[in-house]
């Protein structure tokens, strides 16, 4: 049984616990486009691909499926995402399971203006958007939202392009500086991370990690402890269900006077996931099952509380390629 992972990037921890998780059963295959990605050389073994916008890339990734006898597929990075769930039948017809939600729901995540709509049409707490600056001002005027504002593309990842304004100047500004921008309400309550898995095969949500973000860095989670609250677990379920999400997800979520606003989806491993693994959350090992047709019991919540992620530099040495 192996598990092809593409853009490892600098997870390497994600690529050491798959490792591990799959021992003596599998191999652990990376990609990326660059020979300066740490994490690829954790693996068993690795390949150098195109970038994802080359023309014949996908071609390329099935070949590398082919070749290693690859029987699950995932990706690290936002954009790459709906391009393999776009080819989810191509990957089946080759005995490949993608491992992520729907192409539907990859587009819509990816989209922060779909999904906020999304998320405001089914009653979820969520900070209020706009994508028309007059619409903007007015709500501004009627009292319905203050400054300060955050500014950002529709479009992003890794917390790229986003400003934080204090007034109308600096909003007419950042709004021009990009195409198809939005703007954001500030949210000043406690920022929660949670790191998610739904069965592939029961599609039932089977794990749910919950962690207080203490410290961010580079839109990734830099400190944070762990925590628990049956009533979020629950609103988590329910909002993760009704999506209709698969696999592994990340949600960013914020809590306000009591109530849980929910912010952003990443249908893949979070930057901060290494968290839930070390205290007890072992999505890799759910993965794994659910490759060998293994479906998986319920364990929300089981793991340890009160534990301080802290996050440090570590270096890799290779020879100059």
């Amino acid at each position: 049984m192996n598990l092809l992972i593409l853009s490892a990037g600098t997870r390497d921890k994600v690529v050491q616990y798959f490792k591990k998780a799959f021992g003596a059963e599998g191999r652990i295959i990376a990609t990326d486009c660059s020979p300066y990605a740490p994490a690829i050389y954790e693996a068993d073994k690795h390949y150098i691909v195109p970038r994802i916008t080359e023309p014949g890339y996908i071609d390329i990734i099935f070949d590398i499926c082919k070749k290693e006898a690859v029987n699950g597929v995932l990706s690290l990075i936002d954009p790459e995402l709906s391009l393999i769930a776009k080819y989810e039948k191509e990957f089946s017809a080759l005995g490949v399971t993608v491992i992520e939600s729907s192409y539907e729901l990859c587009e819509r995540t990816l989209n922060k203006w779909e999904m906020y709509c999304w998320m405001n049409e089914h009653g979820y707490p969520c900070a209020k958007s706009y994508i028309d600056l007059d619409s903007f001002y007015q709500a501004v005027e009627a009292g319905e939202v203050s400054y300060p504002v955050f500014v950002k593309p529709m479009k992003g990842s890794a917390s790229l392009h986003i400003s934080k304004a204090e007034n109308k100047e600096t909003v007419d500004f950042l709004f021009n500086q990009g195409e198809q921008m939005m703007i954001q309400e500030f949210m000043d309550g406690q920022e929660i991370g949670v790191d998610c898995y739904i069965d592939m095969i029961s599609h039932e949500v089977v794990s749910i990690f919950t962690k207080k973000k203490l410290v961010m860095r580079a839109g990734e989670t830099d400190k944070a402890v762990s925590f628990v609250d049956e009533r979020l677990f629950k609103e988590v379920e329910c909002f993760v269900k009704e999506n209709g999400f698969t696999g592994q997800i990340d949600i960013d979520i914020f809590e306000k006077n009591g109530i849980y606003y929910f912010s952003e989806v990443n249908p893949r491993f979070g930057g901060g996931y290494p968290h839930a693994y070390e205290c007890g959350a072992d999505h890799m090992t759910l993965i794994k099952n659910n490759l060998a047709g293994v479906a998986n019991a319920k364990q929300i919540g089981k793991y340890a509380t009160g534990k301080v992620m802290m996050k440090y530099n570590e270096l890799m040495l290779i020879d100059e390629i």
